[in-house]
């Protein structure tokens, strides 16, 4: 159940035209950004980019630190064909941003707010793909745990399902303790422009490194302090109930009834693809390893992402 309290944002669409990929004609570009309340207290920056006849619906969830704005150009590619819909998280881009002691940020709550935006946004739930990166991955197979047919099919990539934290970067494991998680997230809260220029190039080759598009990096460092709490600050409470909803993930794992296939980067420097290879493992779910492509494969190669799409059954 949700509890929150936060004052309603504006529910006033917005147009956002400019947000075609270079190159598509006027009559391509479909894109919108607005909000939609999902609860009687809690708002969501949403986009919605339309087809005119649509094969089914796509749902975008980010990872950290990102924003819905990281999907524009895959969701302009995919509009011809699809209903494409991407969504910013409590806590980050210009999401509602309750206090902790109404809205906890756990990877539990946020399988809540996905269950209420579908509901929320009349998503027909048997022609839906559900895309899911980073923090994004295990509220969705949590969400699919309670509600089977969340979605036809689940693609998740670059998490960690389990609590393995041998498999996870050193301040990423430091998170999921204290007195070592209340120090990462001061240290990520006085470091955030750096971490926003150079998370996505962290363990890859110089020829493989990238800059993210300006208007993506502006819209990451302007939600980054939206609201009284920082990106880090809800970043800091996901990880502070991680490990307990992992659990219940590892212990339910035979309940997952959906669909699910795992995408993950080679050289993945966060979580290490041998956690996505048990989970695959362990459930039957396909999984592509993409050659020499990080934890950001929608940013690195984001033709990629539209391929798996597109193959999605």
């Amino acid at each position: 159940m949700l509890k929150h309290s936060i004052p309603l944002l504006s529910s006033l669409m917005l147009s956002a035209a400019s947000a075609g990929s270079a190159g598509a004609s006027p009559s391509s570009i479909h894109a919108e950004i607005g909000y939609i309340e999902v609860a009687p207290d809690i708002t969501l920056r949403r986009m919605v980019a339309h087809s005119a006849a649509p094969k089914g619906t796509v749902l975008f969830l980010h990872g950290f630190p990102e924003t819905l704005l990281v999907w524009k150009d895959i969701a302009n590619a995919l509009a011809r064909d699809y209903e494409v819909h991407a969504i910013d998280w409590p806590g980050y881009g210009m999401s509602s941003r309750p206090a902790v002691a109404t809205f906890s940020y756990s990877p539990r709550d946020y399988a809540d707010i996905l269950r209420a935006y579908i509901k929320s946004a009349h998503v027909d739930r048997s022609r839906l793909t559900i895309y899911a990166t980073d923090i994004g991955s295990l509220p969705a197979l949590l969400a699919a745990i309670e509600e089977p047919d969340i979605a036809k099919n689940i693609v998740v990539g670059d998490f960690a399902p389990f609590n393995r934290p041998e498999y996870m970067y050193k301040s990423l494991q430091n998170l999921k303790s204290e007195p070592a998680a209340s120090k990462t997230r001061i240290h990520m809260n006085g470091t955030s422009a750096e971490i926003l220029a150079n998370a996505y190039r962290r363990g890859l080759p110089p020829e493989e490194q990238f800059d993210l598009p300006a208007e993506v990096l502006k819209d990451m460092t302007e939600g980054w302090g939206h609201g009284d709490i920082t990106s880090a600050d809800a970043f800091y409470q996901y990880y502070s109930h991680f490990t307990r909803d992992q659990d219940y993930l590892e212990e339910h794992l035979g309940e997952l009834k959906t669909p699910v296939k795992l995408v993950w980067g080679e050289k993945d420097l966060y979580i290490k693809k041998e956690m996505g290879e048990e989970f695959a493992r362990r459930t039957g779910a396909p999984m592509t390893v993409l050659p020499g492509i990080g934890h950001y494969p929608h940013l690195q190669k984001p033709q990629n992402t539209v391929a798996e799409i597109r193959a999605a059954k």
